[in-house]
């Protein structure tokens, strides 16, 4: 399975997190990650699975980068693509639309075929509201939040990362140990 990591960052959170799932996905993912501003919407094709990062500015807006790519996504078809979702969020200072770029992101993959794995647990995070949401208990990602949880950051990404692989029917068991 070929894997590809694609994100858009502003102030450099959420590359350095996807630079984190490169590490920690080791041999698994190319030598270089993509930054959207870079890429294309062909490029995606390339991957049978996409990690793809985004975070949410102001009140509920999707990162520069993914706002300017998202349109261009309309293009292609990811039918039997798989999709997992990693964003940034600021739970307290926005609670009404904690990881909504995230949602939305997910929502135009969707709509182009993809299916999605990595889902997470919102047990632990503070919000009111969400469009990242997947059902009452999970998000249709990782969300992660630099401003107020940095601590959590590496082990909800290694935690994530195992779920992920496992879902994919990746043996885990050494690794988790």
């Amino acid at each position: 399975m070929k894997m590809g990591i694609f994100y858009g960052s502003s102030t450099g959170n959420t590359e350095v997190a996807a630079e984190k799932i490169k590490e920690q996905m080791g041999e698994f993912v190319p030598d270089e990650i993509v930054d959207v501003r870079n890429a294309s919407p062909e490029q995606l094709l390339e991957y049978d699975l996409l990690f793809l990062g985004v975070s949410t500015w102001n009140i509920g807006d999707m990162q520069d980068d993914w706002d300017e790519f998202l349109p261009r996504l309309e293009e292609i078809d990811l039918t039997g693509k798989k999709v997992a979702l990693f964003s940034m969020g600021d739970q307290d200072g926005y609670p009404y639309n904690f990881l909504d770029a995230m949602g939305e992101l997910w929502e135009m993959c969707k709509a182009r075929g993809a299916s999605l794995v990595g889902v997470w647990p919102t047990e632990g995070y503070r919000f009111d509201e969400s469009r990242a949401l997947h059902d009452e208990e999970h998000f249709v990602g990782l969300g992660l939040d630099e401003d107020n949880e940095s601590e959590l950051t590496d082990d909800r990404i290694r935690d994530w990362l195992l779920k992920v692989v496992e879902e994919l029917g990746f043996d885990v068991s050494a690794a988790a140990e």
